[in-house]
């Protein structure tokens, strides 16, 4: 899902918290060595994604933000501020040339250069607590 948070709405928190969880505290965040991505680069995106990107040719950025149920991605165009929610049962993981985020129908490609490289841990815990995620539901064991 994917809401535009320029204007910073309780509704919209709301929402965001109903369907991958609240923010982690303080305390948590430091304790999970860090919860949000460094910005990086954005290289391509889907046609469904294209409305969230400058226009003229100027360098798109986004960061990631962790909470327990899934993932926020922030975009920035502008003045505007983009944020797609996705949970962690849709969330899909491609390592390409950089790395690429598929959910929803939708997909992000970020450049892999520095900028992409200085989150290569947050990406490995992103991946951990996927993992994690998913064993809830593993019914093998049954």
């Amino acid at each position: 899902m994917i809401i535009n948070t320029t204007n910073n709405d309780k509704d919209n928190r709301e929402l965001i918290a109903d369907l991958i969880g609240k923010p982690y505290s303080f305390l948590k965040s430091i304790r999970l060595k860090g919860i949000g991505s460094k910005r990086m680069m954005i290289e391509a995106v889907s046609p469904n994604l294209q409305f969230c990107l400058n226009h003229v040719d100027d360098i798109n950025y986004a960061n990631i933000e962790m909470r327990s149920g899934g993932i926020i991605i922030y975009i920035n165009k502008g003045l505007q501020n983009f944020t797609w929610v996705i949970p962690f049962y849709q969330l899909v993981l491609y390592k390409t040339d950089g790395t690429s985020i598929h959910a929803q129908g939708r997909f992000i490609n970020f450049k892999n250069n520095k900028l992409f490289k200085e989150n290569k841990c947050f990406f490995k815990r992103l991946l951990e607590m996927k993992l994690v995620y998913d064993e809830r539901f593993n019914f093998r064991d049954i």
